[in-house]
């Protein structure tokens, strides 16, 4: 179950910069309902997505190549780099947090995003191979479990929430990852099998709730929600009917939505109002018909993350957001 009352605020995870200390700042200022370990990929692919994604693994050593990383038999210096970099950042995280009392968000790369990503030692993607993918699965489950552990006993009064960034489960679903060589696809992994991948997650985790975000279209909503996940962060602007079908069917069975409703595409356009942001949230869950107190289980996000924006551009993303749920709460009463 996850620890909000009501209508609030968020950012997605990666953000502008290398200042991890600045950044966790306005995080805590900005989104004071929901705030989050921010991703800065600017200090380097060691903080990026895959790199704090394979931090996290247990029992797994992986390497930087020139062709992304790879699965060795140990871990080699950029891996070691990486897990040195999230204990820093814990670290700060700790520090700046003393005090606070709440839900806290926290984003890792998921399963299957890894399984694409991630190089097998014998080549080719982890994706090809039925034991890689499931050790894979199996080491991101303990370390996520190890990582709430350790953040119960660091951070008590602090309600931890997994976000599992999966930008590539779409793809993975329907055969679209490119092999090494370029020339072909690999195989769409079946329903069932990516469905169990994260039942095993999420019960592993136990009472740490687990959502999933995406910023590819075709997020398989109806899948995630009978896993078990907890919530979907998804950018608004790529959803069709049947997804708000889909998402209505869930949200009636206590799915929150982390809705993604302030573009971020082209970090140079010019931003929408709160105004905006929040009629582009409303509508189409009062089409929906929810009651409102199904509705209320909604978190205004950015549609994706902001590493691509300035500072100050962040900064201002997250205020018209957090603005924005202060409008959708009211409206969805009305």
């Amino acid at each position: 179950m996850i620890a909000i009352e009501g209508v609030v605020s968020s950012g997605i995870g990666s953000w502008p910069g290398t200042d991890l200390a600045d950044a966790l700042k306005i995080t805590f200022a900005e989104c004071p309902d929901l705030p989050y370990l921010p991703e800065l990929p600017a200090r380097g692919p060691h903080a990026a997505l895959i790199g704090r994604g394979t931090a996290v693994l247990t029992g797994l050593g992986v390497e930087l190549t020139s062709v992304g990383w790879r699965l060795t038999d140990t871990s080699a210096r950029d891996h070691r780099r990486a897990i040195a970099t999230l204990r820093s950042d814990l670290d700060q995280l700790e520090e700046i947090a003393q005090g606070y009392e709440g839900p806290l968000k926290i984003a890792v790369a998921g399963p299957w995003t890894l399984a694409a990503s991630l190089e097998h030692p014998r080549g080719d993607k982890v994706l090809a191979d039925s034991g890689a993918r499931r050790d894979i699965a199996q080491s991101l489950e303990q370390g996520l479990a190890d990582l709430a552990g350790e953040l119960a006993r660091r951070l008590p009064a602090v309600a931890l929430i997994v976000q599992l960034d999966e930008p590539l489960l779409p793809a993975v679903l329907a055969g679209g990852i490119a092999t090494a060589s370029g020339l072909s696809r690999h195989r769409a992994i079946d329903v069932p099998e990516v469905s169990t991948a994260y039942t095993r997650l999420v019960e592993r985790l136990g009472k740490t709730p687990v959502i999933v975000h995406s910023c590819a279209p075709e997020l398989p909503i109806g899948l995630l929600a009978k896993a078990g996940a907890a919530g979907v962060a998804v950018d608004l602007g790529l959803l069709g009917t049947r997804d708000w079908d889909a998402l209505g069917a869930a949200m009636e069975q206590g799915l929150w939505l982390f809705a993604g409703a302030l573009p971020t595409a082209d970090p140079a356009a010019v931003q929408p109002n709160p105004d905006q942001v929040a009629a582009a949230t409303l509508g189409p869950i009062r089409r929906l018909g929810l009651a409102p107190e199904i509705s209320a289980h909604t978190v205004i996000t950015p549609a994706c993350g902001l590493a691509g924006f300035s500072r100050a551009g962040g900064l201002r993303a997250l205020r018209t957001v957090r603005s924005a749920a202060s409008i959708v709460a009211e409206g969805i009463y009305d």
